[in-house]
Parts: C-alpha cells; sequence; structure tokens
C-alpha cells in the first residue's frame, strides 16, 4: 500500500492525500461506509460504485461466527464474496471485547468470548484475528487490540495499553511470516488505545511506531467519554503522530466530529451513524439533519434535499419519503441510506476543495456554527 499527501492546509493539520491499494485508489479523507456482514445494509455493490465509494469496511467478529472464514474463503475472499471489486478495511474484533463486555473474558494471551448468535465459546488471539482476516482477504487489517471503557480505572487503562503493544507485536509477527491467500497484499494499522489520558495515549504512539508501515488507527474514543477530551486527544495525536501515512480515527461519527477531526490531521473514518439513522428516518441534509417521520413533513412538497448529489433527493419530496417509511417500504430505507452516505461524500468533497485553498478553518467555523447543536 502507498499513501501520499497531495496537498496540506497552511492553517490546521488538515491535508489532502492519496491511498493506493491493489483494489483502488482512495482519495483522503475519505469516510468509509459500515458493510459488519459483507453489505451494507439494504445498498447493492453497484449502488456503492455509483456513489464513488472507494473503499468499505467489513467486520471480523461477525464475518468469523457468521457465515465463517472458511466459506468465504472457498468463494475466494470477501472481495469475490460479495462481489465488490474496490478495497476494504476489516476490523480486528478487538471492538467486540468492548462492546460485548459482559460476554468474554480478557487474558493476557486473548480474550474467551461467547457468541452473541448461540452461546458458543470461542478464544481469540491476535493469531486468530490475524489468520480470519487473511481468509477474509481484506486489504487494510487492524491489529488486535483491547478497547477499555472510558470509565475504567487508571490501572486497567494501562494494562489495555499492555496488552494492545504484545497483541500487536503478536499479530505483526504472525502476519508477516504468512503469504497472502488471493495475490494481493495486506496492510496492518496497528490502533493506539490510552483513553483521554494524554500521556498515555503518546505512549501508546510510540508503542506502535515500530508496527507501522503505512497506517495508524486511533481506536478507544467515542466509547462514552466526553466530546471535548476526546478532541483533545485527537489533537494531541494528530501533531505527533507521523505526516507519512494515513490517520484513522475508528468509530466517528458525526458529520461535525468529522469536521473537527479532519481539522486535527485525520484522513479516514468509519461510523454506522449514517446508514442506522437513515434506516430510523433521520435524514442528513446540506440544510442540515431531519427526521422525516415527524408530522410537519406529512405534506412537504419540498425536495428532500436540493442540493443532494442523489437524483432521488433532488426530485422528491418530504412528503414522498416520509410515505415510503409509513407504509414499511424498503425503498425508502434504502435511498435514505444512499443519501445519507452520499450527504458524507458531499461535505468530504468540498472539504477537500476547501484545504486545496487553504480556506478549510474558515469555512469549518462557519459549518460548525452552523450544525454543531
Amino acid at each position: 500500500m502507498k499513501f501520499t499527501v497531495q496537498s496540506e492546509d497552511k492553517h490546521s493539520l488538515a491535508r489532502v492525500g492519496k491511498i493506493e491499494t491493489d483494489h483502488s485508489t482512495i482519495e483522503t479523507p475519505v469516510f468509509m461506509p459500515v458493510g459488519t456482514h459483507g453489505v451494507v445494509k439494504s445498498i447493492s455493490p453497484n449502488e456503492l460504485y455509483d456513489i464513488n465509494t472507494q473503499i468499505m469496511l467489513s467486520n471480523t467478529y461477525h464475518l468469523y461466527l457468521r457465515p465463517g472464514t472458511d466459506i468465504i474463503e472457498k468463494n475466494g475472499g470477501l472481495h469475490k464474496f460479495m462481489n465488490w471489486s474496490n478495497s476494504i478495511l476489516t476490523d480486528s474484533g478487538g471492538y467486540q471485547v468492548f462492546s460485548l463486555s459482559k460476554m468474554n473474558e480478557i487474558t493476557d494471551n486473548g480474550v474467551n468470548f461467547k457468541s452473541h448468535l448461540d452461546g458458543s465459546m470461542h478464544f481469540f488471539t491476535p493469531e486468530t484475528s490475524m489468520e480470519v482476516q487473511r481468509k477474509l482477504g481484506s486489504d487494510i487489517i487492524m491489529a488486535f487490540d483491547y478497547c477499555p471503557p472510558a470509565d475504567c480505572s487508571k490501572k486497567e487503562l494501562k494494562r489495555a495499553s499492555r496488552l494492545t503493544e504484545d497483541w500487536t507485536r503478536r499479530a505483526y509477527e504472525y502476519i508477516n511470516n504468512q503469504l497472502p491467500l488471493y495475490g494481493h497484499s495486506q496492510t496492518l494499522f496497528p490502533i493506539i488505545q490510552g483513553g483521554v489520558d494524554k500521556e498515555e495515549r503518546l505512549k501508546c504512539l510510540d508503542q506502535m511506531l515500530p508496527f507501522a508501515t503505512c497506517g495508524l488507527a486511533i481506536g478507544g474514543l467515542s466509547v462514552g467519554e466526553k466530546k471535548d477530551p476526546m478532541f483533545d486527544v485527537v489533537k494531541l495525536l494528530g501533531t505527533h503522530m507521523p505526516q507519512d501515512q494515513p490517520r484513522y480515527l475508528m468509530g466517528v461519527g458525526k458529520p461535525t466530529d468529522l469536521v473537527k477531526s479532519i481539522l486535527s490531521g485525520v484522513d479516514m473514518f468509519d461510523c454506522v451513524l449514517p446508514t442506522r439513522n437513515a434506516r430510523n428516518g433521520q435524514i442528513f441534509t446540506h440544510d442540515g439533519p431531519i427526521n422525516i417521520l415527524n408530522s410537519k413533513y406529512k405534506d412537504d412538497t419540498s425536495p428532500v434535499d436540493k442540493n443532494s448529489s442523489i437524483l432521488f433527493a433532488q426530485e422528491h419530496s418530504r412528503s414522498y419519503l416520509r410515505h415510503l417509511f409509513k407504509v414499511n417500504e424498503m425503498f425508502g430505507i434504502r435511498i435514505a441510506t444512499l443519501m445519507n452516505i452520499a450527504y458524507y461524500f458531499d461535505l468530504i468533497s468540498e472539504i477537500k476543495s476547501e484545504i486545496n485553498n487553504n480556506s478549510f478553518v474558515k469555512w469549518s467555523e462557519d459549518y460548525l456554527q452552523r450544525h454543531d447543536k
């Protein structure tokens, strides 16, 4: 994998770049739609191509449990399994250590966890995570890490950093001693932990640097901590992470979160928010988010979003989209999902233009004043 910085904003840490994998060229900053089970819910690969999706994320833990990585390997890897020719990033399963904490036990060697599907017991190690991701064949693979809860003790925070360092070393050594299964390269991203403790974050960053060949991730944020400490950590790491590698902020977030984080030098994002919220009727428009189920849209004949890059949003009314939701028509969910992803892409496209013009800081102030509520 190759990363090139193409332009930098003179007034912030924001930059425009390009990631090249064996499957696609990815313009950064980039937002990655989440396809947990090998599909972005309700959306086909062709529809993702139509809105210029260059990379998507899938979930190691869920695909390991169902359908099972052996089945995906028999299909020739995840790209062929889902008929997707652009890049894929897979998480390591480490986040599920956090999100399913009541169903697992963390040891120095790995994690014992109970399947949320059938209660069966499994043991995930850094080597297991690498082998599963090797069989998935994703372009970018995440190191197995321990993501502690936001309210954990100082002792547990330090334990998480220690285990993350040890597990990353094991993952790095394992994957570097294996040949790729499908003829394309895979790049490992280490994950920086440390909560909102700045000293611990910088220590963990230093620990991850030996394993970072072309990319580093910021993990363990947006897990219950307040927003101001979160952005303080992002800005701190933005000033210390390598300039020549892409920086990935995991699991973030709202459009305003992306704007603030890009100001601090972040290049890559993922979050379920735009697709999950679409299914619940929240539509991100260029004038701000709306809840299409609100009664005030029942007879609203204005376009859903006249500035959207999605033709449906320009040509169909809010009352029509509300009608689709009220009658539980799947088409409404599909269109809402596409519109929300397209909004994120439109936003980042505008941000890249502002960075290239060295006007991003002023533009961001105006945007945040309008939308950060």
